[in-house]
């Protein structure tokens, strides 16, 4: 047997120069005659080691990273095949410190495995979750989901339980599952993780919902902005397909079901439900008056299911390993794991999985080893764009629904963004307003035209024309958008402006504000 090589195929990855990493070391054993196979893999999620290369050893995988084309050859001549030290050497990948403190269930198989394989899929426990629901009735099915306590992972956190009894019970001639694959929270990419990692994890989730609540037909509804996770999906579909996974019977049993991916254009509301729907019917992306809800009346008017790629892909573990297994980790309301997203200016940048409970204390320092710039943590944004801004005074928040509810935040996404002290929270504020008058769909006036106001009263704050004046028009304007608008997009643009108000009043040059904070 020759040596056995993994350089992932993810996106992050090849934004660094993976694909040539893998050039140079097919090039160079060529040359060596040394006999090999070169598996492309999911990201492991340390994003500043990539491209991260790991060699199969007696010992089990050893990881070198981040590699340039440059360093193969050193590598090579170093013993990598064998697994020397080396300066680029990090040990066995599963005892590095960054894997060894995260719970992951959700991305087990993600860079460990071949995408596109079926029997490396098998070998790690794919399809197991798929196999028991076979054997369960609907409501079952629903039952276990709904006792797991799993929770939406996008937004506000929605019992999906919930959500899929109400399609379950609701009578329809047709039925859907709708996978919200439209990250566009900044910040985020656990999603598209999924996709190019691990594909057949969130088809599993999207057959055991269709078999649960009666639905024959999936959609995944993704970005255009992701053209590799979109092949990967759509080549791990066919596969599926061809292996009587998907289609007129799902694994030999009396269900049917099928899938396939749909790419939006770029619009951010599209991440609305709502908003999402109608793209997918190929109407304009605007937002749906509610009720009635999507489970009822959904795509095309039938009983849909909307859950985003986390919810979806958090099913077959739930369903392999049992309700109460899932349940116990976390804390409070909040059951299981999140795949948590570091990014911005932070030293350990990458997606670390964990249980509900860890506070942002531990995870901007511990885990992800403060600013990249060595400067002080000014604040995090967390929840993407329309996300409150939270100072190192609110750490000990803990990573729990309720707990970032209680201080006027959300989770959202599960993207962190760390910035510096020589961040300007004023244009923080603006840009918020600014990204919403953009990306509104203009549906709603508090949304479209609220705004736009917005960034004309923050502006006047920033020149000093009558900011004590103006910030009072502000408050207003931010309660107007959260109590009048439609949908999420006008409804949590305020909580970015008001959080750098609230906590960072020096930045709009307020005394009065700035006084009373101290």
């Amino acid at each position: 047997m020759g040596a056995v090589l993994y350089i992932p195929c993810d996106a992050a990855a090849l934004a660094v120069g993976a694909d040539r990493v893998e050039c140079a070391f097919s090039e160079e054993l060529a040359r060596r005659n040394v006999e090999f196979e070169i598996i492309r893999n999911g990201s492991r999620g340390m994003h500043w080691l990539e491209p991260l290369v790991e060699v199969e050893t007696e010992r089990g995988r050893v990881a070198y990273g981040p590699v340039t084309p440059a360093d193969v050859a050193g590598l090579l001549d170093g013993g990598l095949l064998d697994g020397a030290d080396h300066p680029l050497c990090h040990g066995l990948t599963e005892d590095m410190a960054y894997l060894k403190k995260q719970t992951r269930l959700t991305f087990s198989r993600c860079g460990i495995t071949d995408p596109l394989s079926l029997t490396h899929y098998k070998q790690h426990h794919g399809f197991l979750g798929l196999q028991r629901a076979l054997k369960m009735t609907p409501a079952e099915i629903v039952q276990e989901v709904t006792d797991s306590g799993l929770r939406g992972r996008g937004g506000a956190g929605f019992p999906t339980g919930v959500k899929w009894n109400t399609v379950l019970k609701v009578q329809g001639e047709q039925k859907y599952i709708v996978c919200n694959a439209d990250e566009g929270d900044s910040g985020t990419f656990s999603d598209r993780m999924i996709m190019e990692g691990d594909p057949f994890v969130l088809i599993e989730g999207m057959a055991i919902a269709g078999i649960a609540v009666g639905a024959t037909k999936g959609y995944i509804y993704t970005r255009s902005e992701y053209p590799h996770a979109v092949a990967i999906m759509r080549d791990a579909i066919e596969i599926a397909r061809k292996a009587g996974i998907l289609g007129d019977t799902v694994m030999g049993s009396p269900y049917a079901f099928d899938m396939e991916v749909r790419m939006g254009a770029g619009a951010y509301v599209c991440g609305e439900e709502t908003s999402l729907l109608n793209s997918l019917e190929g109407k304009r992306g605007i937002v749906r008056a509610k009720p009635p809800l999507p489970a009822i009346e959904g795509l095309f008017g039938l009983p849909t299911v909307v859950n985003n790629v986390m919810s979806l892909a958090s099913v077959p573990i739930i369903m392999d390993r049992g309700a109460q297994f899932y349940r116990d980790y976390g804390v409070g309301r909040s059951h299981g794991t999140i795949p948590i997203q570091l990014t911005g200016n932070i030293k350990h940048g990458g997606l670390f999985e964990t249980a509900f409970g860890l506070t942002l204390n531990e995870l901007v320092y511990d885990i992800g080893g403060g600013t990249l710039s060595g400067r002080p943590v000014k604040a995090v944004q967390v929840g993407g764009p329309l996300g409150a801004y939270f100072p190192p005074a609110l750490f000990d928040t803990i990573f729990d629904y309720e707990a970032f509810a209680a201080r006027d935040g959300m989770i959202g996404h599960a993207g962190i963004v760390v910035f510096d002290d020589t961040v300007d929270m004023l244009k923080q504020a603006r840009f918020a307003m600014e990204f919403c008058a953009i990306e509104s769909c203009g549906k709603c006036t508090p949304c479209r035209i609220g705004s736009v106001r917005g960034v004309e009263v923050i502006d006047r704050i920033g020149r000093g024309d009558q900011p004590e004046e103006q910030v009072e028009l502000l408050r207003d304007l931010c309660d107007t958008m959260k109590m009048g608008s439609l949908c999420a997009l006008g409804g949590f643009a305020p909580y970015p402006v008001l959080s750098s108000l609230n906590h960072f009043p020096q930045d709009f040059h307020l005394k009065s504000l700035t006084e009373a904070a101290e």
